[in-house]
């Protein structure tokens, strides 16, 4: 890992986007004040022009950016305007955001410690977009910490408190088996309630099976406070674990983030390190792994393949891969040492022995823990953070 001094690139804020000031009073009473609440997460719209972010109390909500390009002096430049809040549904903190991996309608699902998860979609009237909830998913026993769609929308994962990992099947409008934009709301149906986990679920992926779990088209990876890795495949339409990853971490797994091929996972914790795992083929396992206990034809097989043990001096709440835009092997990572990191595949590495290096390193300036960081989905220069303080950062990346 390189030190600071040798950082091959640079992390610039280019906006702070705040809450709304609050005002109590009227005349020489009159007192205006910012609301102090946590935001959690973040995620952008499958075009890249909207972020949603979620918030604790004392007013959970999501709020929605929409980035507006302004011309000044024949300079092009961008804006991140609030363009909706959204609240009157959930009862306590807004745990997790996501948008649907679809142009339009825009669609949001979030999961909150209320136990459920709202379905939010956004129609236009008037050229103004509003948003209304179609619908409430309800199920976990309590706090539901993660929500994800699949890569096509089909399906929904939300994981909690309860140890459980929930799947719904998702009829999204202009999809395959859902309405058609405009006609009717999105439907959702629970398909598999997956058990396995010893406690709190604090993050879902999925990604696809490559032929090598099950019969499915995907898996879904699971990560825990019982500091494991679950992998969740599909066969004949029954979802089942078909493998854990234990030892690799010391303490909870915040997060999870795959490469854009799907065949890589990256892992960030609260041991503050990051752990990097290759897909295995079933072949592949069978000729190098020899002494698995499993050596059935059903399904490959994750290993861990490298760590970065001094990841961060802290716990690591966030991990996200870089779009290919942003060229190969770069992973950004953020956490309750308030730093975001970029770390870049090094010269010498390969597949079985992956090498990073740190890139760029810079303190996010949240003014407490860093709890989420997001790239956009297709531009490699630009990444997006919240915090404790409740502030949304957007970053600009740049290589020297």
């Amino acid at each position: 890992m390189t030190d600071h001094q040798q950082q091959q690139a640079v992390l610039t804020c280019q906006h702070i986007l705040r809450p709304p000031l609050q005002e109590i009073g009227e005349g020489d009473d009159r007192l205006v004040y910012e609301i102090g609440q946590p935001a959690w997460q973040c995620s952008f719209s499958k075009d890249g022009n909207h972020l949603a972010v979620c918030y604790g109390a004392p007013q959970p909500c999501i709020r929605i950016w929409e980035m507006v390009h302004k011309f000044n002096d024949k300079k092009k430049g961008t804006q991140w305007i609030l363009q909706s809040t959204l609240s009157g549904v959930h009862e306590r903190t807004v745990r997790s955001v996501v948008f649907a991996p679809i142009m339009k309608p825009l669609i949001l699902a979030s999961a909150s410690f209320d136990g459920s998860i709202a379905i939010w979609e956004a129609s236009t009237r008037n050229e103004t977009l509003s948003w209304e909830c179609t619908a409430q998913l309800e199920g976990h026993e309590n706090e539901v910490k993660c929500v994800v769609f699949n890569e096509t929308g089909s399906l929904l994962a939300s994981s909690g408190r309860d140890k459980t990992v929930w799947i719904w099947e998702c009829f999204l409008p202009g999809t395959v088996g859902g309405p058609s934009e405009g006609s009717e709301a999105s439907e959702f149906e629970c398909i598999a309630v997956l058990n396995g986990h010893e406690a709190d679920v604090k993050c879902v992926r999925f990604a696809p099976s490559h032929d090598q779990w099950g019969d499915g088209a995907e898996i879904l990876l699971s990560s825990s406070y019982d500091d494991t890795i679950r992998v969740w495949a599909e066969d004949a339409g029954d979802w089942y674990c078909a493998a854990s990853i234990s030892g690799v971490h010391s303490s909870t797994i915040w997060s999870l983030a795959l490469a854009p091929s799907g065949a890589r996972l990256v892992s960030g914790s609260a041991d503050a390190s990051l752990a990097i795992y290759k897909a295995y083929t079933i072949a592949e396992k069978k000729r190098l792994f020899p002494e698995d206990k499993d050596q059935s034809n059903s399904h490959g097989v994750w290993k861990c393949v490298g760590k970065l043990t001094d990841a961060h001096y802290a716990a690591v709440y966030a991990v996200d891969y870089a779009p290919a835009q942003a060229g190969h092997g770069r992973v950004v990572s953020a956490g309750a040492d308030g730093d975001i990191h970029i770390y870049h595949e090094a010269m010498g590495s390969t597949s079985d022995r992956p090498l990073f290096s740190l890139e760029a390193s810079v303190d996010a300036g949240h003014n407490g823990d860093v709890n989420h960081v997001r790239w956009h989905p297709f531009l490699g220069s630009v990444l997006a953070s919240v915090g404790d303080d409740g502030a949304v950062r957007i970053w600009k990346y740049q290589t020297a």
